[in-house]
């Protein structure tokens, strides 16, 4: 893991980012601190979770140096507007929009914009993405996908996203995407779901080992 991603405003060197949808606010501050703790670099919350602007504002603060908090799902220039209010410090979007990633931009907010196919890709690239985000990519053939893509793009970064797990996040790595976003399962589901902090912290360490050894 040792291949940091450079991004406006963002030294990404973990090759993961956690991605929260739903998450409860009364326990999304001990879950980012625990996880940072432990080795993670990068959270980001979706907009369209309750309270989602409100947890960024809140636990922007008590980000350590060298951690990023954004916010995902952002589908249009408003969301990105408001997640830039409340404190994110990157911008994920599911979609190409270039006036998120033209804000972004004025800003000095990285924006990691979601694209599909080739065409897709290298517009958000060409439009100023600090990283383009492949989603679904394990709808369409999963690593082997990011493979042919790093063919004739072998300059944009690519985020795999959309089917990646602990056990196929190194493939997607070695495919050549220069990250990984990873849904709940990267904290552990069971421990999540119980809120159990030392056991995410378990999964979160144990995840983050085994992409290092990959690496290694």
């Amino acid at each position: 893991m040792e291949k940091a991603v450079e991004m406006t405003t963002m030294r990404l060197t973990v090759p993961v980012i956690a991605i929260l949808r739903g998450v409860e606010r009364d326990f999304f501050g001990d879950l980012m601190r625990v996880s940072f703790a432990v080795g993670l670099q990068a959270i980001e919350v979706t907009m369209n979770t309750a309270g989602a602007e409100e947890m960024v504002r809140d636990c922007r603060p008590e980000v350590p140096a060298g951690k990023f908090l954004g916010m995902g799902t952002i589908r249009n220039l408003h969301e990105a507007e408001r997640a830039a209010a409340a404190g994110a410090m990157f911008l994920v979007t599911p979609n190409l929009d270039v006036r998120v990633i033209e804000f972004g931009r004025a800003m000095n907010i990285p924006v990691i914009a979601g694209a599909l196919t080739p065409t897709e890709i290298f517009a958000a690239w060409a439009a100023g993405a600090a990283m383009v985000k492949v989603f679904p990519c394990g709808a369409m053939g999963g690593p082997r996908y990011i493979s042919d893509l790093r063919g004739p793009f072998e300059m944009i970064p690519l985020v795999a996203v959309g089917g990646v797990s602990q056990d196929n996040a190194a493939a997607y790595l070695a495919a050549g995407a220069r990250a990984v976003g990873v849904g709940v399962s990267f904290f552990g589901r069971e421990a999540y779901q119980r809120k159990n902090l030392e056991e995410v912290a378990v999964h979160v360490e144990k995840f983050l080992e085994k992409l290092s050894d990959s690496a290694g």
